[in-house]
């Protein structure tokens, strides 16, 4: 019984990698005969696992069904979906808080003693650094998603940084998610260019726009693409600097809707970044911990010479006998 049930679980595992296996590949993997084969997916049949029989020659398809079957995972898989949907339960897709709770819940109370050491441990361990970002609908994400994938175009109002409203018809690419934020990549039709846009900022109109012909994207690297596009295009002031240091070392250190990274040799890369205040942009770069040059705009380094002098003045005065910090 033992032998069988591990190889269900080796023939389910073969299935869901969502391509079709014929009788004779799936009777080599397992080491068994076409026959047991052929009663093994019966059993999984029965077990609520729609499996469909392909076309041809005689194979094997893992469909999508109605019914739920019993959930398979390994420790490792088990401890990552607990920690996803603890993730969930305080991300930035709204409304699914509480479902992410309960099905945690569920899922901890069949977890061995083990595994749930293993998902505690991490909890106590982490500390969460909640941001501003606003809560995205998941009903705006699948739509968006799905006119992704089958090539429809998306109609939509949208606020813009300053909070002025615009109609907005875009020939969706991708969902990318920053971390904090959902954006979309999209072709726009009206300005004939590629924008970036915040989900959080567009509403919806049906019906979808129609149907088109998928472009080349902007960039092969679309998560870089979009980084330049909110770290530098939407700020009054965009800043280049020359960071020594490696670019791996920046990029772990500077936040992606902060700033890009383009390395340069294995000791220094390009930092390209924005803001609406010049200041903010030096403190972000001091804050590296590493040397740095600035070269744009030009006021920049007039407004890191004025911050050198300011904090000089305050370390000066704060080791001073007699004069209180």
């Amino acid at each position: 019984m033992l032998e069988t049930s591990a190889r269900l679980l080796k023939l389910l595992s073969l299935l869901q990698t969502h391509r079709d296996w014929s009788g004779a590949e799936l009777s080599e993997r397992l080491g068994v005969t076409t026959r047991t084969v052929r009663r093994d997916v019966d059993r999984l049949r029965e077990l609520g696992y729609h499996v469909h029989a392909t076309a041809g020659a005689p194979g094997y398809r893992l469909g999508a069904g109605a019914d739920l079957p019993p959930l398979l995972l390994d420790d490792d898989e088990a401890v990552a979906v607990a920690v996803g949907l603890r993730t969930a339960a305080g991300g930035s897709v709204a409304g699914i808080e509480e479902t992410s709770v309960r099905a945690l819940a569920k899922l901890e109370r069949v977890l061995p003693a083990r595994l749930r050491h293993r998902v505690h441990a991490l909890r106590s361990m982490t500390v969460p650094m909640m941001g501003a970002a606003e809560p995205v609908a998941p009903e705006a994400l699948t739509a968006i998603a799905a006119a992704c994938r089958g090539h429809e175009g998306l109609r939509f109002d949208y606020r813009s940084r300053d909070g002025e409203e615009s109609s907005r018809s875009a020939e969706p690419h991708r969902l990318v998610h920053s971390g904090r934020r959902w954006y979309l990549v999209g072709w726009d039709v009206d300005r004939r260019d590629w924008r970036t846009y915040r989900v959080d900022r567009m509403r919806l109109r049906t019906p979808n726009g129609p149907r088109f012909v998928p472009r080349d994207p902007p960039d092969e690297d679309l998560a870089a693409y979009t980084s330049r596009a909110i770290s530098s295009a939407p700020y009054r002031h965009r800043a280049r600097f020359t960071v020594h240091a490696p670019a791996e070392v920046v990029a772990g250190r500077m936040p992606p809707t902060v700033g890009t990274v383009e390395p340069v040799d294995e000791h220094s890369c390009v930092l390209l970044c924005g803001a609406n205040d010049l200041d903010e942009i030096v403190v972000w770069v001091a804050l590296l911990g590493v040397g740095f040059e600035a070269h744009d705009p030009p006021e920049l380094v007039e407004r890191i010479a004025a911050m050198a002098t300011r904090l000089h003045a305050a370390s000066a005065a704060g080791g001073t006998p007699g004069i209180s910090p």
